[in-house]
């Protein structure tokens, strides 16, 4: 990829874009390794990533697990499913949003607008290089949850595909961030407002309790809610039960999110001056 810069400044006449095939997908994934290299050499950035699938699990199987199986093994073994879906979704929205908003005020996706790449290019690749923190974060879970005595009731293939859907809806929903952190100036305004999506989507699920065991209003919002698609697909892929309808719905989702809020975000990027 040629580093030739077309003017200066931060309204610089971009290059004409490489328009040989799959120049997205390199350009992306370049700059990808570029984040790759800042987490390589800040690990501290991977911190909540290592550290929030223990607090969550720790605290909601000893806080809730007698009061709601009366075991906490039991209770264990049902909300780790759920447990595993929000890490995952917040693994995705978390730091992306304000990682974007600091490059942009910074300057660095200025610089990114003079080199013949794809516009979304820088887009694609700072949210592509969350990678290593779905993996940590999913590592960390089932090492965590197999110390306490979770363990798999359908074998590694399915828990495997479990950590994949539950990954592919937090990829999707980051791209919701992508769009507050391009959209809104401010990165703490952009922390305030991603968490305010965050937990209405994932603590209004059948997560943590049964459904059947809620008000009416909140048992018609999980009804609805995609987050709680997931849980029922991860725990019939985890400790059995039925698993094609609520993947199906997932994957649906997860596909409408990327589909919605990814071309929005590249549009509210090149918008952005």
């Amino acid at each position: 990829m040629t580093d030739t810069v077309v003017g200066t400044g931060p309204k610089a006449r971009a290059a004409e874009p490489d328009a040989r095939p799959f120049a997205l997908v390199r350009h992306s994934l370049l700059l990808a390794g570029r984040s790759l290299v800042k987490t390589r050499r800040n690990p501290g950035i991977l911190l909540d990533a290592l550290l929030m699938p223990i607090m969550f699990l720790l605290l909601f199987v000893y806080l809730f697990g007698g009061a709601v199986s009366g075991s906490t093994q039991e209770y264990l073994q049902y909300i780790f499913p759920g447990v595993l879906v929000m890490t995952m979704v917040l693994a995705g929205m978390i730091s992306v949003g304000v990682a974007i908003n600091v490059d942009i005020k910074k300057g660095v996706f200025d610089r990114f607008r003079s080199l013949p790449i794809g516009r979304s290019a820088p887009l694609v690749g700072l949210v592509i290089s969350d990678g290593p923190r779905y993996v940590v974060t999913g590592v960390v879970l089932f090492a965590t949850g197999y110390l306490m005595g979770f363990r798999v009731e359908t074998g590694v293939p399915a828990a495997l595909a479990a950590v994949g859907l539950s990954a592919a809806l937090g990829f999707a929903l980051s791209w919701v961030n992508v769009l507050i952190g391009v959209l809104i100036k401010e990165e703490t305004v952009v922390q305030t407002v991603a968490f305010l999506g965050i937990f209405p989507l994932t603590f209004g699920t059948s997560m943590a309790v049964p459904p059947e065991t809620l008000p009416g209003w909140l048992r018609a919002w999980v009804d609805v809610n995609p987050v709680d698609r997931a849980v029922e697909a991860c725990r019939g892929l985890l400790v059995g039960g039925p698993v094609a309808d609520a993947a199906t719905a997932t994957l649906l989702w997860a596909a409408g999110f990327l589909a919605v809020f990814a071309p929005l975000a590249v549009y509210a990027y090149r918008r952005r001056s």
